[in-house]
């Protein structure tokens, strides 16, 4: 972990962009509390073959306007090169400089149409060999492991490819394991690679939310936590609150463990990240503190 106390922290937060206008109001309200919050940047997600690109950009200036530091989230399955280098000018335009650069699902219908790119090092090379250090690139890490992924040390060259073509940082994927994260981070460290590996949260809300996605993208719910969720049924209060606690907790062991900062999967909700964005005194940090 040496090579993670090295980088300034961020605290981000990410949305994903609304498909309805009564959506677009309540998501500019819950930038507008969020922001009071000083996160160092907001994000904005990407559908895989720019399904919701528009959305993305709308979103994306939408958060500039308000004044806030955002980075715009790019998938490169189901894009073309002309397509990528569009939007990055348009982002360039308005003197958007940070990508999160992702690999991307294809949609359902799209069957094998992977478009130019196949895998996120080659959107992640494109990017630099079309803008070169103008933007600031963050790509996914997986401390579980990608679920694709045939055998860990796979993975692990996999996500060195993404560094090696110019990742600036990487966000993981979401856990609830400690150790998982601090392992991933430590066979990183043997590899040479010195990157900021900026931990993914996912607040706790909703089981069988939670354990949909987690069953999707690989991220282990501990049987522990699984049971204890399960136990509360329908009293929703109480599992929310177990969710906070439990939560916080993991947040406070990985800066303990010396993570550069959080990433916060936000769910376009105001209160499960901002009750533990308080749980753990972010609000203290100084206006300048977090900023890459």
């Amino acid at each position: 972990m040496k090579s993670q106390l090295q980088h300034p922290k961020t605290f981000s937060m990410e949305f994903f962009p609304p498909k309805t206008e009564e959506g677009v109001a309540k998501l500019r309200t819950t930038i507008g509390e969020l922001g009071q919050l000083n996160p160092s940047y907001f994000s904005v997600t990407f559908g895989a073959g720019g399904s919701t690109q528009q959305g993305t950009l709308d979103t994306v200036f939408d958060i500039q306007k308000a004044g806030f530091d955002v980075a715009p989230h790019l998938s490169c399955i189901g894009t073309t090169r002309e397509s990528i280098r569009n939007i990055l000018k348009k982002y360039m335009d308005k003197g958007i400089d940070r990508i999160v650069a992702l690999r991307g699902d294809l949609p359902s219908g799209m069957g094998g149409e992977a478009g130019d790119f196949s895998y996120a090092n080659e959107l992640v090379e494109f990017i630099r060999k079309e803008t070169g250090d103008y933007f600031y690139i963050e790509v996914a890490a997986y401390p579980e492991f990608h679920p694709q992924a045939s055998c860990s040390s796979v993975d692990l060259k996999n996500f060195k490819r993404k560094v090696d073509s110019g990742a600036n940082a990487a966000i993981t994927q979401y856990f609830y394991n400690v150790d998982a994260y601090v392992m991933f981070v430590d066979d990183c460290e043997k590899m040479g690679l010195q990157i900021p590996v900026v931990p993914g949260i996912m607040p706790i809300t909703n089981f069988e939310q939670l354990a949909r996605f987690s069953d999707n993208c690989g991220s282990e719910i501990p049987r522990w936590i699984r049971m204890r969720l399960d136990d509360f049924g329908d009293d929703i209060v109480s599992l929310k609150q177990f969710g906070q606690d439990v939560t916080t907790e993991l947040c406070r062991r990985l800066i303990e463990a010396g993570a550069p900062g959080l990433h916060f999967f936000t769910m376009n909700q105001v209160e499960p990240t901002r009750r533990i964005w308080n749980d753990l005194g972010l609000g203290k940090r100084s206006s300048s503190s977090g900023q890459s």
